[in-house]
């Protein structure tokens, strides 16, 4: 007899697909519908009820049928299978509404949760520019760029560099890489790329050669000093710290980045407004040679 483990080993990736959508919409709405499965994969009706009764088979009890709402709800006993329920990663999946990358639900919300996002510049580089810059890091290549620099010295100044990895820093794109013009790596916005071009020519360096982007260092927060009791002790639930200290384990290329997303403060003293800079830095002497330019 093939046991239930087996059997959910040996599910396709579209089916699975379906499952872990089943699991999301059960977990983090309350019910899931034919209907609503049907909607996200644009499938008939009986095709949505055959995955929902694949779900029940091969995770017995996790899902009640509730005559009230026609749908599954969860059971007091309730354990995923197929999704990692975990808030980091269902967040960004509702926010983007994706049961499934180009899903045929257009603008329809297919978790009926209503999100909102910042209004932010897209600033982003061509698609054709793009390609480039992502061919030169697959095939480990290197790239030649046209690059507005906000340097006067070096700004529309054409270059060679050898990337090896894509960076979001929550406001905008950009690729760090080796620059053959300053034998250093350094990070480059994707949107001041105006011309790429993925060379025929191996890049000689990688990430491992970054000791910056390969070293990590601990950043040592804490509410700030300004802030009265209570609103210390709710920032510290806030970022989950064990203690009266928030660490947070950081790229040594990434550090700025992580200090001006946080809003810290910086500077000796702990002099800037405790209510816009609600984190102050603890091990600045340790941090600030390699993020001197995030700095107060």
């Amino acid at each position: 007899m093939i046991s239930k483990e087996k059997m959910r080993l040996d599910v396709k990736w579209a089916t699975r697909q379906r499952l872990q959508y089943i699991e999301v919409m059960a977990w983090y709405t309350g019910v899931v519908t034919r209907s609503d499965v049907a909607k996200a994969f644009g499938f008939s009706d009986p095709a949505a009820t055959k995955d929902l009764k694949l779900y029940s088979d091969l995770a017995p009890g996790n899902l009640i049928y509730n005559h009230s709402v026609f749908g599954f709800v969860p059971s007091a006993s309730f354990s995923a299978v197929f999704a990692d329920l975990t808030p980091a990663v269902v967040l960004p999946i509702i926010a983007a509404n994706l049961a499934v990358a180009n899903g045929p639900y257009g603008a329809e919300s297919i978790y009926g949760l209503l999100t909102a996002s910042l209004p932010l510049p897209a600033r982003l580089p061509s698609q054709q520019t793009l390609a480039q810059i992502t061919r030169a890091i697959h095939g480990h290549r290197k790239l030649r760029v046209s690059y507005r620099s906000l340097s006067r010295r070096e700004s529309g100044a054409a270059r060679v560099l050898e990337p090896h990895t894509l960076v979001n820093t929550g406001l905008r794109w950009h690729v760090r890489a080796y620059s053959e013009d300053t034998c250093d790596f350094r990070d480059f916005v994707l949107s001041r790329m105006t011309e790429a071009q993925c060379l025929d020519m191996p890049a000689e360096s990688g990430e491992q050669y970054d000791d910056d982007w390969v070293e990590q260092v601990s950043l040592k927060l804490a509410p700030h000093s300004g802030l009265d009791a209570a609103k210390r002790e709710s920032l510290l639930l806030d970022y989950a710290a064990s203690g009266d200290v928030i660490e947070v384990n950081v790229r040594r290329a990434l550090l700025g980045y992580v200090l001006q997303r946080l809003n810290v403060d910086t500077t000796p003293d702990h002099g800037m407004n405790p209510n816009a800079y609600q984190l102050m830095l603890l091990n600045r002497d340790e941090i600030e040679p390699f993020a001197a330019w995030a700095f107060y």
